[in-house]
């Protein structure tokens, strides 16, 4: 079983989020998670909030082994074929280090006040179909075109391609039946889903069948869940719990105890589950 650190990113200082990021590596996590916000979800008044892939880019300078991610980034920010060359750029920089994770958005909030467009919801995972369409296509490195329902290409081209070939793990979260268990058959090697293994029983085994039906190995797609580090006794429980339904994930979150109980959690508890 692999661990990411949840890096809690909102109303943080520069300083303390590469200081969590190296603890993290310190610590042998398999990689650290940020989010892909440009306001604060929570909370009242304005904080620190610096852009995802940009944030990848520089923390991947700062580090040497651990593998950088968000969870997600929304399909409403950028264009497709930028957010791919962001992927390549952020690849590169990292030395093939990118966790590359993509979701229809939802924070309606932030995309009105900053003038962000924010269409329905089924116009939303038209565009996250085109998108990981377009990038799995643009990291070939080929020639592409391509007619999406909302987005289309012509003689489009990125080079070079990622350093991780066909491209860096493709993350998709979510358990909509109608059009997010669909993509993740389709699109994902890793799919990535809040609940427990029980709450998610029926939607893992629904990923099976779709991803046969469409002509993939459902074992090819890994399944990551959410974990408490709050109290270190009910994470073992709860991690073994994970392990033993299949899931070779877990994002961990920062507890409120900080990094005391991190230390302990990767010193104590998973050891147990990795060897």
């Amino acid at each position: 079983m692999r661990f990411g650190l949840d890096l809690a990113q909102q109303r943080m200082p520069w300083d303390e989020l590469v200081s969590r990021v190296q603890f993290a590596e310190e610590l042998g996590f398999d990689g650290a998670w940020g989010f892909d916000h440009f306001q604060p979800m929570y909370g009242d008044g304005p904080g620190e909030t610096f852009e995802g892939m940009t944030t990848l880019a520089a923390l991947a300078g700062v580090t040497t082994r651990l593998r950088l991610g968000l969870l997600v980034t929304g399909v409403t920010y950028r264009h497709p074929s930028v957010f791919a060359a962001q992927a390549v750029t952020v690849d590169h920089a990292s030395h093939g280090r990118l966790e590359l994770s993509l979701g229809a958005a939802w924070f309606d909030k932030e995309h009105g006040e900053l003038g962000i467009p924010f269409p329905s919801t089924s116009s939303r995972f038209d565009l996250l179909e085109d998108a990981l369409e377009i990038v799995q296509r643009l990291f070939t490195g080929d020639v592409v075109s391509y007619e999406g329902r909302v987005v289309s290409l012509k003689d489009a081209q990125l080079r070079p391609p990622p350093v991780q070939q066909p491209g860096p793990p493709l993350w998709i979260g979510g358990t909509g039946p109608r059009r997010t268990l669909p993509l993740v058959a389709r699109y994902a090697d890793v799919w990535h889903a809040f609940g427990t293994p029980n709450s998610l029983g029926e939607a893992n085994a629904r990923i099976d069948e779709l991803a046969a039906e469409a002509g993939r190995e459902p074992s090819a797609i890994m399944r990551a869940g959410s974990l408490s580090l709050d109290d270190l006794d009910t994470a073992r429980k709860h991690a073994a719990k994970w392990r033993d339904a299949g899931f070779g994930y877990l994002v961990c979150g920062w507890p409120g105890a900080g990094r005391d109980q991190v230390e302990a959690f990767a010193r104590e508890v998973m050891p147990e589950l990795t060897s």
